[in-house]
């Protein structure tokens, strides 16, 4: 199950961080439109959760923009692209071969023509947020997430965005607790040749669940999530970055516990090679 980004990580296009926003120039809905597309060759090792080996090679394609009122983050990923016969995603494991995220949000600034700005605060959001697919053999992820969301300023990391939603289960068709999702781009080292080397991440964590729908397969917990920290280097059409990916009782699944014994908890590592478009 490929971790709820938070986002989202829109950022990560350097078009993202240059355009200017709806709270620059008012006047005009879409004087701040941009879009950007890549894709992202990647290897996992010791993602979580698993139940014994879980490194895996996938293929992301990772997209974003903002188009009027609308601001957009999104990717899909395609796991074991060479078929490979061990890890957590092996041939004929019956795992979900797709994951997709699908990150909208709205500006109430350009939607109303307020200025909510303060202090730190730049733009505020009516923010959404959709997972499909990636979950465990006979149960895909359906989940939806919706609450409000800011660019703020945050020191040293510039632009930050940050998300409070309220999770609806899809396949239950109930509510159930609260993530709050935030995600940077810093770029931190300057090359001659016009590229540079950038901190970016994000942290999603989830509050207030309710732990009834875990069995004594697979307990839950009322909260968990997961951080990501990676460098990585950009030119206009490459990148290639590293990442440290915490977790703590991710997907609100109790780390160790139940008949499953499912590892919930812990630290994994990521590759990644770019291609922009």
């Amino acid at each position: 199950m490929k971790n709820v980004k938070t986002l989202a990580l829109a950022a990560t296009a350097v078009a993202a961080m240059s355009a200017p926003t709806f709270a620059a120039d008012r006047t005009d809905l879409r004087a701040g439109d941009y879009s950007w597309m890549q894709f992202n060759a990647m290897y996992a090792f010791d993602e979580l959760p698993s139940s014994g080996e879980s490194g895996h090679d996938y293929l992301e394609m990772e997209f974003g923009g903002r188009a009027g009122v609308v601001d957009l983050y999104g990717y899909v990923d395609v796991f074991n692209l060479f078929t490979g016969d061990s890890g957590d995603k092996a041939a004929g494991s019956g795992a979900s071969k797709m994951f997709m995220k699908f990150a909208p949000r709205f500006s109430i600034d350009a939607i109303t023509g307020w200025d909510l700005s303060a202090g730190p605060i730049q733009e505020v959001y009516f923010s959404t947020l959709f997972n499909w697919g990636g979950g465990a053999v006979g149960e895909d992820v359906n989940a939806s997430f919706w609450g409000v969301g800011a660019d703020v300023m945050v020191p040293w990391l510039g632009k930050t965005g940050m998300n409070l939603y309220a999770h609806y289960d899809m396949n239950r068709k109930e509510w159930n607790g609260y993530q709050f999702s935030a995600n940077w781009f810093k770029p931190f080292a300057n090359f001659d040749n016009g590229s540079f080397v950038a901190f970016q991440g994000y942290v999603d964590y989830q509050f207030g669940a309710d732990d009834e729908y875990g069995n004594e397969f697979v307990p839950q917990t009322s909260s968990g999530g997961a951080a990501y920290f990676g460098v990585h280097w950009h030119s206009d059409n490459y990148a290639l970055g590293y990442g440290l990916k915490g977790y703590k009782d991710v997907y609100l699944l109790e780390d160790g516990a139940g008949i499953v014994g499912l590892e919930t908890t812990g630290w994994a590592h990521y590759l990644t090679a770019t291609y922009k478009f």
